[in-house]
């Protein structure tokens, strides 16, 4: 038998391949003309020519140039202006204690405080008193015989050597009794006094913080039996920057003369409360802790004995904030902090465009910037943080406009 192999290609075969292959050619020639053109006629995106028809939106406030005193804020200690250790100078027992001895009251000068038993202070004083009669009584004896001696000495009518006339009339006696009168009399001043320091007094007017005896207690001279502060005034001793000093003014002594002081305890009064005080004095050394200039600052009447109820009163012992006023700043923009920007530069919205302006700032408080020049009064400076900083930068105004600085 013959077999037949159906696999094997006649002539029409090969043609139907050769026509696949010629329309596939064509359709990828076809695909490759279409992608040519398409990347041929795409748009550009013009990105720079966007940044530079889009203005920014921004807020801004008005320069505006003034006299200024800016604020130096710093923290300090109240402690006594006057403070005295109470004791006395005399040995004892206490017989009397002043009801007003007791602390929190408040003390005049000369007040008796505490008593003394004065009884041993008394007999001293009345033996002292007889002997200085007894030294009195000696030198009008004494002046007697000296008269005496004088009228012989006269009467005899004869030249005798200086120092012999002294001795016949008797001037080493009458000298020794005259300086036995006066050391009488010193003992009898030392004992009267003895005798008035056995009531220890006030010496000042101020407040009682301590008392450390009571009715009974047996003291020697020099203990301590209490503690007064004055209450006249209270010192603060603040910290400030040791740059900020020469814009301080100290009255040294003179009162109103030294830079105000507001002092606040912001953990204690209520909000808005405040004392006045004066800056005293720039004290000549730094903290040793913090390396902070030490400024002295008094504050008058703190416990409102003589004032206004409604002022606080301070408290000894107490961390106080102190708001130091500055020297004046004439003719200078205050800017808020957050506007001033780097390397002392302020944005400036001027024509619709950003401009970067150099400034020169003298101070430079808790809140404000003081700025003497680079600004000029009325120009609007750009309060908004930009994310794109150039300038020449177009800019434009927000519908709503913060209020001026």
């Amino acid at each position: 038998m013959k077999t037949h192999d159906k696999t094997s290609f006649g002539p029409q075969s090969g043609l139907s391949l050769i026509a696949t292959i010629l329309v596939c050619a064509v359709i990828a020639i076809a695909t490759a003309v279409v992608l040519f053109i398409l990347f041929q006629t795409e748009p550009e995106a013009q990105r720079e020519t966007a940044v530079r028809k889009t203005a920014m939106l921004v807020d801004v406030v008005t320069a505006e140039k003034g006299d200024y005193r800016p604020e130096i804020i710093g923290l300090g200690r109240v402690e006594p202006a006057r403070e005295v250790q109470l004791s006395p100078r005399v040995d004892g027992e206490i017989v009397e204690v002043a009801k007003a001895f007791r602390p929190g009251s408040h003390v005049s000068k000369g007040e008796v405080l505490v008593r003394i038993d004065p009884a041993d202070y008394e007999i001293a004083l009345a033996q002292r008193q007889s002997e200085l009669l007894q030294a009195e009584a000696d030198l009008r004896l004494e002046q007697g015989r000296q008269e005496v001696a004088r009228q012989e000495f006269d009467l005899l009518r004869r030249e005798t050597p200086g120092i012999n006339r002294a001795l016949v009339l008797r001037e080493p006696q009458r000298q020794t009794a005259e300086a036995n009168v006066k050391a009488a009399r010193a003992a009898v001043d030392r004992a009267r006094l003895d005798l008035e320091r056995t009531r220890v007094r006030a010496p000042f007017d101020g407040q009682i913080l301590r008392r450390d005896v009571n009715l009974g207690s047996q003291i020697e001279a020099s203990m301590p039996i209490g503690r007064l502060v004055g209450t006249e005034a209270y010192w603060i001793f603040t910290t400030i920057p040791l740059r900020h000093t020469h814009w301080i003014l100290p009255s040294n002594g003179g009162g109103a003369n030294g830079s105000e002081v507001r002092v606040r305890n912001r953990s204690a009064w209520p909000e808005g409360s405040f004392r006045k005080g004066r800056v005293d004095r720039i004290i000549g050394a730094v903290d040793e802790e913090t390396r902070l200039a030490r400024i002295l600052v008094t504050v008058a009447d703190p416990l409102v004995r003589e004032g206004s109820g409604d002022l606080p009163v301070l408290t000894l012992g107490t961390i106080v904030q102190c708001r130091i006023e500055a020297r004046e700043i004439p003719d200078a923009v205050r800017l808020a902090r957050a506007n001033l920007r780097a390397d002392d530069t302020v944005w400036v919205m001027k024509d619709g465009k950003l401009e970067i302006r150099e400034v020169e700032v003298v101070f430079e408080d808790a809140r404000h910037a003081y700025v003497t020049a680079g600004l000029e009064d009325g120009e609007r400076i750009v309060t908004t943080d930009l994310s794109t900083v150039r300038e020449g930068a177009a800019l434009r105004l927000a519908e709503t406009m913060e209020g001026d600085s």
